[in-house]
């Protein structure tokens, strides 16, 4: 399983699922699913993420078995 800290890191950022959702090219429910543990993102969304958010992806993705 994938885990996330999106919410908290977006938090820390002051940044709105929307304006997460517009700087990376997806939606905010994407976002919103992503946060709920309910979708895991493509690999190359994942770097977008944490790129905006300014964090390392193992910061902010972690894999669980």
């Amino acid at each position: 399983m994938l885990r996330n800290e999106l919410k908290v890191l977006r938090t820390k950022c002051d940044m709105t699922q929307e304006e997460l959702a517009e700087r990376v090219g997806c939606t905010r429910q994407t976002i919103h699913s992503i946060e709920k543990n309910r979708y895991s993102p493509s690999l190359v969304l994942a770097f977008r993420i944490a790129a905006a958010l300014d964090v390392s992806i193992t910061d902010l993705f972690q894999y669980e078995e």
